[in-house]
């Protein structure tokens, strides 16, 4: 006579393998969202930095080939296509305009 044991087959995860695999997606939820959510925040500074890099690079050459410093608020060399063809970046969060420190020559 069979038991009864061995008719039933096993069906479904036990307690401790729900639980085992819960707490391995805890641990990996745990090193992911910090680094997901900061890397927006991380984007926009390196992007801020870029921006900056290239307009003071643009600023410099446009101080060796005209012999004068473009205006503070960056419209004369804005206007000129063989410096900024696609104009001149806006601060990504703000939307705000770049400008010149006057004495420094480079962007605020």
């Amino acid at each position: 006579m069979r038991t009864t044991a061995k008719l039933h087959k096993r069906s479904g995860f036990s307690l401790m393998e729900f639980l085992a695999v819960v707490t391995m997606l805890g641990i990996v939820a745990a090193i992911l969202v910090p680094r997901v959510t900061d890397s927006g925040g991380s984007a926009v500074a390196k992007t801020i930095l870029r921006d900056k890099a290239m307009i003071n690079a643009t600023v410099e050459r446009w101080y060796l080939e005209k012999g004068s410093w473009p205006a503070d608020d960056l419209s004369d060399i804005g206007a000129d296509k063989n410096y900024f063809p696609e104009g001149v970046p806006s601060h990504p969060v703000s939307g705000t305009a770049y400008t010149l420190n006057s004495s420094t020559h480079r962007v605020n």
